[in-house]
């Protein structure tokens, strides 16, 4: 696909055409992330510091399983 940068007063910025937005699933307000990877940038509406948080997340709950169980009651 196709994008054009366009001026947005000092800055520049591109339009995204609305296939594109529902294919990421995204609305205006939403927040879009572009990601340096060897073949260029990557643009995806997946935040990668919050997966990342998850994973460390989810290995406590795992490892800590017994413990968290007891802290719920």
């Amino acid at each position: 696909m196709k994008l054009k940068i366009t001026a947005i007063g000092n800055s520049a910025g591109v339009i995204l055409p609305k296939e594109l937005l529902a294919r990421l699933r995204l609305e205006k307000g939403d927040t879009l992330y572009a990601l340096e990877t060897p073949d260029g940038v990557r643009l995806t509406a997946f935040d990668p510091e919050l997966a990342a948080q998850m994973e460390v997340a989810e290995e406590v709950m795992r490892k800590d399983r017994n413990l968290l169980r007891k802290l719920a009651q």
